[in-house]
């Protein structure tokens, strides 16, 4: 997928994309992202704001850029920016081809977004390169399984869920380290099919 058709993809997913996982989702899942975004600290990148649904989950106070691939999704996400209290800015952007220096942000944030970052491990790589050496990456994150049946019954569908959005097969945590972060924590939060992630960006 180029990143203009993956641009249009979540363009055209904006309009309904809180009726879809603003409820059910949001409401299963916000205490466990409340816990993990309960560490930011220093100069944070949240990637993939989408519109916005994970910023109510933020701790005030914080300093956060955050980037999305759809203008769509971000312009829905602006009153929700607008009304964090703290400081929030936001930019277009493909996680693929970032324009930030190396080492511009002490941490990194993501909330289920790589299962549709079309290649993960780039995208991870490009994330550590804008980290500080030893600068911390936070995911939480859907994932395939390890366990029978459910590797199979994912494996089998995953072709129906990629044509919709997301994989739902995939190994982050082997694709965090093959990025060449090191991971520290990894907990299951349903299964091990949702999860929160933690690795640190090498010092070189």
């Amino acid at each position: 997928m180029t990143p203009n058709e993956n641009q249009q993809k979540w363009d055209s997913a904006a309009r309904m994309y809180d009726l879809s996982g603003g409820f059910g989702p949001e409401k299963r899942w916000k205490p466990f992202k409340e816990e993990l975004f309960s560490n930011m600290a220093g100069k944070i990148l949240f990637l993939a704001v989408g519109t916005g649904l994970d910023i109510a989950s933020f701790p005030a106070g914080q300093d956060i850029t955050g980037i999305d691939i759809s203008p769509k999704m971000l312009e829905k996400a602006k009153p929700r920016i607008d009304a964090y209290p703290g400081q929030m800015s936001v930019r277009q952007m493909d996680v693929h081809a970032m324009d930030f220096a190396d080492g511009t942000f002490d941490q990194v944030y993501t909330s289920c977004t790589f299962c549709s970052v079309p290649d993960p491990v780039t995208g991870l790589s490009g994330l550590r390169r804008v980290l500080k050496p030893g600068g911390i990456l936070r995911m939480f994150e859907h994932t395939g399984s390890t366990y029978f049946p459910f590797k199979t019954m994912l494996d089998l569908v995953n072709p129906v869920f990629r044509n919709l959005g997301p994989d739902i097969n995939r190994d982050t945590v082997a694709n965090v380290r093959e990025a060449g972060f090191q991971v520290t924590k990894v907990s299951n939060i349903f299964l091990d099919v949702v999860k929160t992630i933690e690795a640190t960006a090498p010092v070189e």
